[in-house]
């Protein structure tokens, strides 16, 4: 395996654990489609938004009934759950290389412009689980309204061996 994909000595699985993240079961789609694919030496995840133990914390839109810090930690965990999608096709997130993507979803309010500021709180999290290998290029982008009302969506692209 490269070293790109460790912080230190400590691969991204023993990271998740000093960190106190234990990886979600992946739900089941809501849709015609699968939560993570294979594609050549990438892992495309599906958006995934930040269900905890099956439900949503909060619904509605950032910069109204949502703070601009409640959502950045909604985008963590929405990372969080699209790292457990990609943990499915991939076995372990030892394999991982590099993030390439990530893309973020932000229902806003008509007024709110801190989408990258909120989308933060996912690219954040990927560089304490990937190190210098979670660098990564990023899209924060507004939007009217998400699937079930959601604050946020994240998905991934991530690079393995």
């Amino acid at each position: 395996m490269s070293d790109a994909g460790v912080v230190g000595a400590v691969g991204p699985e023993a990271r998740l654990t000093e960190l106190g993240i234990a990886l979600p079961e992946v739900p089941a789609p809501a849709g015609a489609y699968v939560p993570a694919l294979i594609s050549g030496s990438l892992v495309f995840t599906a958006g995934q938004l930040p269900f905890v133990a099956g439900a949503l914390p909060a619904v509605g839109k950032v910069g109204a009934s949502v703070s601009p810090d409640d959502a950045k930690g909604y985008a963590r965990t929405a990372a969080i759950n699209a790292l457990a999608a990609a943990r499915g096709v991939l076995g372990s997130l030892d394999r991982v290389t590099r993030v390439v993507k990530v893309v973020g979803f932000v229902a806003s309010d008509a007024a709110f412009t801190g989408q990258p500021g909120v989308i933060n709180g996912a690219s954040e999290l990927l560089g304490e689980v990937f190190g210098a290998a979670g660098a990564h290029a990023r899209s924060a982008v507004g939007v009217a309204v998400l699937p079930l009302d959601a604050p946020v969506e994240v998905e991934l692209v991530l690079e393995f061996a």
